[in-house]
């Protein structure tokens, strides 16, 4: 009988929904293992067990998968931030391919859906123009910056992150040193106290500007003018340019990182990068996809897909800063987007304007809300967060029946039971193929095609 801390040996055969392989007990019970590839035998500690499935850890490898590498991250196994970089990146791909199929059958109930191959990269590592890098102390109370340990608020240390922009771990450890030297405190999550809460960088991989942004529990920092100096020239030794320097404020008893107030300390409020040729303006709280160049090829597929010859009426839905809006609008007769964060919008305004954009217009609110009062598309795209989307915007998408509908998905089983819904009448599934975005981890993203029944 299976029981908590008891140990097993498991042949792993498949992986999970997060990347956890996967291997079965004698009596049939599914144990899901951090760490584990399909092909290893591992001795299993087992951590929880539940009626039907256990978590277990990997306690030794008794058998190595012929599939399995060694992490380029000494801290791979303990930082929640990657999942699979102990899995060969054609077996990663691989990997994804197949949980974009499986969902779409399964769930979406779609036989045999029309897959193309994922898209790789070619840059597998330091690829993220994005971290966000939780602040905590150590036992002798000095301050650790890093990221999470799986399933924890424990913060590994980590400033040297292989998958982040190289200069990161230049601006961490020139951060750290601040901190000890003005006695900043971080911030403890169980009393609400301490200062330093995460430090936060964007890079324009295109543009060299670089942002950081300090997440604080107060409103401001001493020495700033100081601060500045000393990570604009971490910046230069990057051949980089530090653009801005900002203070978020978040006082909130919260897990949510970004306040709402935001004060420049150095800089510009924003930085500028490029998709393409088009430019962005992207704030502390704008959304900007992390991996820009696996996001140039996921646009150029996303306007494949669109098919525009320049006549066309497109929908942008949640369009964010209006980067799918702006980057497609140079191919369609209008574009409309539609997103409910206003400071999205004012960005995704402000955008157009510095490209010299004037067929595209932006409007506030929920999407399921705007849509039904613009006027009627040839093409609608959407791209919806993790929960996919609202139902009462799928009904709008089936009343006005675009020819082509693009479905853009960072979730393959919210797209599934999306798709579900969208197949079962008005639209006829033509075309799916997965982007690898986030490489070394679970996760993936989907373009899909859909074209109207007539």
């Amino acid at each position: 009988m299976l029981a908590k801390n008891s140990e097993i040996e498991l042949n792993i055969t498949a992986l999970g929904n997060d990347g956890e392989g996967i291997g079965r007990s004698g009596d049939g019970i599914t144990i899901f293992v951090p760490g584990a590839v399909p092909g290893d035998v591992i001795l299993a500690h087992i951590t929880k067990v539940k009626k039907t499935y256990a978590y277990g850890i990997v306690k030794e490898i008794l058998t190595a998968s012929k599939d399995r590498v060694e992490p380029k991250c000494p801290v791979a196994s303990k930082c929640g931030g990657c999942t699979l970089q102990h899995l060969s990146y054609e077996k990663q791909l691989e990997y994804k391919q197949n949980k974009v199929r499986d969902c779409i059958e399964r769930i979406g109930g779609i036989v045999d859906p029309p897959m193309e191959p994922i898209v790789g990269a070619e840059n597998t590592y330091f690829y993220r123009n994005k971290a966000q890098f939780p602040v905590g102390t150590d036992k002798d109370g000095n301050p650790v910056i890093g990221f999470y340990r799986r399933h924890s608020h424990d913060v590994v240390n980590n400033p040297d992150c292989v998958i982040q922009a190289p200069v990161n771990g230049g601006i961490m450890k020139a951060f750290s040193e601040f901190m000890v030297e003005n006695s900043l405190s971080s911030y403890n999550e169980e009393t609400g106290k301490g200062l330093i809460r995460h430090v936060y960088t964007r890079v324009g991989f295109a543009t060299k500007e670089v942002m950081v942004c300090i997440v604080a529990n107060g409103k401001e920092i001493p020495n700033a003018a100081g601060l500045a100096e000393r990570l604009s020239g971490v910046c230069k030794e990057h051949g980089l340019n530090l653009a801005s320097l900002v203070l978020n404020v978040n006082r909130e008893k919260t897990n949510v990182i970004l306040g709402k107030e935001t004060i420049t300390l150095y800089g510009k409020d924003h930085i500028t990068d490029k998709i393409g040729d088009v430019a962005f303006n992207i704030s502390p709280l704008s959304f900007y996809q992390v991996n820009p160049e696996q996001t140039k090829k996921l646009y150029d597929l996303a306007a494949e897909y669109a098919g525009l010859t320049g006549n066309e009426v497109l929908w942008d839905l949640y369009c964010g800063i209006g980067t799918i809006s702006l980057y497609l609008s140079r191919k369609a007769k209008k574009v409309y987007g539609v997103e409910i964060i206003p400071e999205a919008i004012e960005n995704a305004k402000e955008n157009a304007r510095i490209n010299g954009i004037i067929n595209a217009e932006f409007f506030t609110g929920a999407s399921e809300d705007v849509a039904p009062k613009l006027p009627t598309p040839d093409v609608i795209i959407v791209d919806p967060p993790r929960k996919g989307c609202d139902e009462k915007l799928i009904s709008t998408i089936l009343e006005v029946k675009p020819r082509r509908l693009v479905y853009v998905s960072c979730d393959p089983a919210t797209l599934a039971r999306d798709l579900k819904i969208l197949t079962a009448g008005v639209f006829t599934l033509n075309r799916v193929r997965p982007v690898d975005q986030f490489i070394h981890s679970g996760h993936v993203e989907t373009v899909v095609l859909l074209t109207r029944v007539n």
